[in-house]
């Protein structure tokens, strides 16, 4: 029997019912009309039932450059007339902790200066003056601090260039913003176009004409769009032509200029889009990722992949030539070419699943005739698999020395170096992985400096050892943050590719200094959420795809309590930072989010599934990354058992009887938009707010709406936030006008219950604001964000005198306890 819930058996219905109704003898006969009308009845069940599976359509395009470049300013203007803006944002931390650095620019010739600037993921641009012992962000407001790139004019090492938008698309990558151009070493920037791009790759200065610049554009993270490509401008920005495009999925990941012949330049296209469920990857149908040359300044180009994997497995690819011997290029071809594991047993693959083969990955070619011909020059081996392993979208970097033509270096899990042409490699220790750039001094070869995720490190000896940044380079990436009840109290959070970290919040007897200090490792990993009951001396962590672990604070004993499958069902399903809730009625109580909601009456010794699949669950969008998960739950501070689960695919359900049953509640939200936050009121009962983010579909609109009859009905309460994605919504937990919601660009305030919303302070940079709490006792909020670390304010002073006199009246159901 066909399954209605199936879009393949949809698919065969409306093929087996053409087929008939294209037969005239079946179409004339009347046991063939018969057999069509049911046929077409069927096919009318199927089109409603599929189209409740995968829920309403999405009307919303891709946010416009210009709409988003309207919103900063129109952000900034707030921010500069904020009526708070007595109130003083203070940096807590970490102090010890980097983050993912993406490019290197260094005036030349060293010794004359010490200047360096270091372009982060997340957290903008920053420069020091002193080889590294002191760093200061020199571009921290803007639309994007995402940045791609960095170029110094070769002409005047004054003039820098700054591609936003980093072109690695890591799931917590953001969309950048165009082209800035600094005249005067970063004091100040001037916008000059390509906001569309939202990934720059490369940014290639002429030599001597300092008005022609070329861009490597790599395009949207998520949809397709048509400003992918290299880019070439003659007059300094003010207008850019598109000198090389293959199609709306693939853009430019790479670009070289000869040293000796300026007409002539290298590019690198791949063929790319990250899928909600899937990590960027070489799909059925690819074949446009490849090398192009111009020797004609970007006029015309031509293929140049001879000797390079076929088309249909090439997948990112990174380029570049040694300026000594500008003939001899190197390439790294991400390569898709299916091979067995080994020996043919079973491994585990990157996703955590069993399998007996995997992908060539990492492969190193070398051309000695300006990329005519290409020759693979490193090994097929474990080695060279393991060197990115299937994350080769991540990396996809190479440099050639630029005296030695046979030594060659090769960016991933570590930083790996080749003096025999990539026929071995040899890992250069001392550093944090995850390796993105890397300059070498062409006057010095020994001189490295190398951008990985813990940040910037400096070598003088060819790479035998390291001076490490990250102290003072805090370009710190959090997901979440999580507080106790300490006195002082701490504050968790995960950190991108740093685990999980505790910091001691310090606040003055005047309150007119927030400190953080004594930053730790502490419980869970670099995707986790954390909780702390109190009443037991417990932390609960979450970590990758769903796992959950609580552990003794006292004694350091943890335990795994992740919820199983059922026997001969699917594995669950957990998003990256899967979501947790401990009761605020009784904190054994414990809820965790998979795509079913499960609940613990016993700190997670034992789980009871209380809830269907709250997802869409379409079979046709599932891949590596789980997907269709919950990733936001809440519980009403006033009533046990009535709660809300949000999805990633943006559905919304309700329950008021502890999960027994559930209404969907979804209608007058935006349809497909990741449901970021659900915040149950502590005063109004039926009262809930909801932050939905559409970063995943390259959305920027600000979501936030509330509800007084417990989600039947919707208010949209964003006017007057001017753009989004929209992270997190908070109330002040003594006052029921004060709402504080975290964006991409900062945190907003309302102190009359969402009439009218101001910029919280006027210091904070622009940054990406995920999480955010605010300390029920000592009345500090602290906000996480994605590439500055955490910061805190004190909020006493946006509250109505009555509402520190003490906490809310609550009235609280302990029926099920």
């Amino acid at each position: 029997m066909i399954s209605l819930h199936s879009h393949g058996s949809y698919t065969s219905l409306a093929v087996i019912l053409a087929l008939l109704a294209a037969s005239p003898l079946r179409a004339q006969s009347e046991e063939g009309q018969k057999r069509i009308r049911e046929l077409e009845a069927r096919l009318e069940r199927a089109e409603v039932e599929l189209a409740k599976r995968r829920g309403p359509t999405d009307p919303t395009a891709p946010t416009e450059a210009s709409t988003r470049l309207g919103w900063y300013e129109r952000h900034a203007a707030m921010q500069a007339a904020t009526p708070h803006k007595e109130l003083r944002w203070h940096f807590v931390g970490p102090d010890n902790v980097s983050g993912r650095v993406t490019d290197i620019a260094v005036p030349s010739p060293r010794g004359r200066t010490y200047t360096i600037y270091a372009a982060t993921a997340s957290g903008g641009v920053w420069r020091t003056e002193n080889e590294g012992t002191t760093w200061e962000p020199i571009f921290e407001r803007a639309a994007s601090t995402s940045i791609g790139d960095l170029a110094l004019d070769p002409s005047n090492p004054d003039v820098l260039w700054v591609g936003t938008g980093e072109a690695n698309i890591l799931r917590s990558s953001m969309a950048g913003c165009g082209m800035f151009k600094s005249e005067d070493r970063g004091r100040t920037f001037e916008y000059r176009g390509l906001g569309a791009t939202h990934t720059i790759a490369r940014v290639v200065v002429h030599p001597t004409d300092s008005e022609t610049i070329y861009v490597a554009a790599s395009g949207h993270e998520w949809t397709d769009n048509p400003e992918r490509g290299v880019y070439k401008t003659t007059n300094g920005g003010k207008t850019w032509q598109r000198v090389l495009f293959v199609n709306e999925r693939t853009g430019a990941i790479d670009l070289v200029m000869h040293p000796e012949d300026s007409n002539v330049l290298y590019a690198a296209t791949w063929q790319r889009i990250r899928r909600r469920w899937n990590d960027p990857r070489v799909e059925e149908g690819y074949d446009r990722s490849g090398i192009w040359k111009t020797t004609d300044a970007g006029q015309s180009w031509q293929p140049i992949n001879e000797g390079l994997p076929k088309a249909e497995h090439r997948g990112r690819i990174g380029i570049d030539l040694c300026r000594a011997h500008p003939s001899t290029l190197y390439a790294f071809v991400d390569c898709y070419e299916e091979v067995e594991t080994g020996d043919g047993t079973s491994a585990t693959d990157s996703y955590g699943r069993k399998t007996t083969k995997t992908i060539e990955g990492a492969q190193i070619y070398r051309s000695d005739d300006d990329g005519t011909t290409w020759r693979r020059t490193s090994k097929s081996d474990n080695d060279m698999r393991r060197a990115c392993s299937t994350y080769g979208w991540v990396f996809g970097q190479v440099r050639a020395d630029p005296v030695d033509a046979d030594t060659v270096y090769m960016m991933g899990l570590a930083l790996n170096v080749s003096n025999d042409s990539g026929a071995s490699f040899r890992p250069l220790r001392g550093m944090h992985g995850d390796h993105h750039a890397l300059w070498i001094d062409p006057d010095n070869p020994s001189y490295l400096i190398n951008g990985n995720d813990g940040g910037l490190a400096i070598s003088y000896d060819g790479g035998k050892h390291w001076r490490a940044s990250r102290d003072t380079l805090p370009a710190v990436q959090f997901y979440n943050v999580g507080y106790d009840m300490e006195t002082p109290f701490h504050v968790y959070g995960s950190i991108q590719d740093h685990g999980s970290r505790r910091g001691t919040i310090h606040i003055d007897a005047d309150r007119r200094s927030i400190r953080g200090s004594d930053w730790q490792a502490t419980a869970g990993g670099e995707a986790s959420r954390h909780a702390v009951d109190t009443t037991s001396g417990t932390l609960y962590s979450e970590g990758f795809y769903g796992s959950i672990a609580r552990t003794d604070l006292a004694t350091g004993a943890r335990k795994s309590i992740k919820p199983t499958s059922r026997k001969g069902e699917a594995p669950l399903r957990g998003q990256w930072l899967a979501p947790f809730l401990l009761s605020p009625h009784n904190p054994r109580i414990v809820y965790h989010g998979m795509n079913h909601l499960f609940r613990s009456m016993d700190r997670g010794d034992s789980w009871t599934r209380i809830s269907p699949d709250l997802s869409y669950a379409d079979a046709t969008k599932s891949g590596d990354i789980p997907y269709q998960t919950i990733v936001a739950i809440a519980e009403s501070p006033q009533i046990f058992g009535q709660l809300y689960v949000g999805t990633d695919d943006g559905r919304l359900h309700r329950s008021f009887d502890s999960g027994r049953s559930w209404d969907e509640i979804t209608t007058g939200l935006a349809p497909h938009r990741w449901v970021a936050c659900i915040e149950a009121s502590r005063f109004a009962p039926g009262t809930i707010y909801v932050a939905q983010n559409g970063k995943r579909n390259d959305d920027f609109i600000a979501y936030l709406w509330r509800s007084t009859d417990d989600g039947t009905t919707w208010e949209d309460i964003s006017h007057g936030i001017p753009g989004g994605p929209v992270n997190v919504v908070r109330e002040d937990p003594k006052d029921a006008d004060v709402l504080y919601v975290g964006t991409d660009l900062g945190v907003y305030v309302s102190t009359d219950g969402s009439r009218t919303w101001n910029v919280l302070g006027n210091e904070l940079p622009s940054t990406y604001v995920h999480d955010l709490i605010i300390h029920p006792r000592d009345d500090v909020l602290v906000i996480a964000t994605h590439g500055r670390g955490m910061y805190a304010i004190d909020v006493r002073p946006l509250r109505a005198p009555h509402a520190d006199a003490g906490d809310p009246k609550i009235e609280s159901d302990h029926k099920e306890h």
